[in-house]
């Protein structure tokens, strides 16, 4: 059996070695595992809806996930294998949000398709004055 700190050396002198790969792998699995719970759970009912949700959920999962990791300052997570984990987790969970706003947008899209843009923003103002 290895010592605990000779083999934490040795992972953390990987992660410095290999670092920028290791965390790209990471971001990319984190974003693709998103999009396939999203898909499983909710199918897109159009092409095009598949892929606006496929970009917007990629794209938030990188941009949110590293969001939070600058605001929180949590950049020394990344110097060991389970801060790693813990930096995947965090990609997931920044990508849902984006994939629930832009079905949102969608429906909201889809039952005024025949509206003009005055209709819609009468709506908005609406809403806003009654919330």
């Amino acid at each position: 059996m290895a010592e605990p700190v000779s083999s934490g050396v040795g992972m953390a002198a990987a992660i410095k070695m290999y670092g920028m790969v290791i965390l790209l792998g990471i971001m990319i699995l984190s974003a693709a595992l998103v999009y396939l719970v999203v898909v499983m759970t909710r199918m897109p009912r159009t092409r095009s809806e598949w892929v606006v949700s496929l970009i917007t959920t990629v794209v938030g999962s990188i941009a949110g996930g590293g969001f939070l990791i600058q605001y929180f300052e949590m950049h020394d997570y990344l110097l060991t294998w389970s801060g790693l984990c813990a930096i995947g987790g965090i990609f997931f969970a920044a990508g849902l949000p984006f994939w629930a706003i832009i079905r949102w947008t969608f429906n909201y899209v889809n039952a005024r398709e025949n509206a003009t843009i005055l209709d819609v923003g009468k709506e908005l103002k609406d809403f806003k004055d009654n919330f």
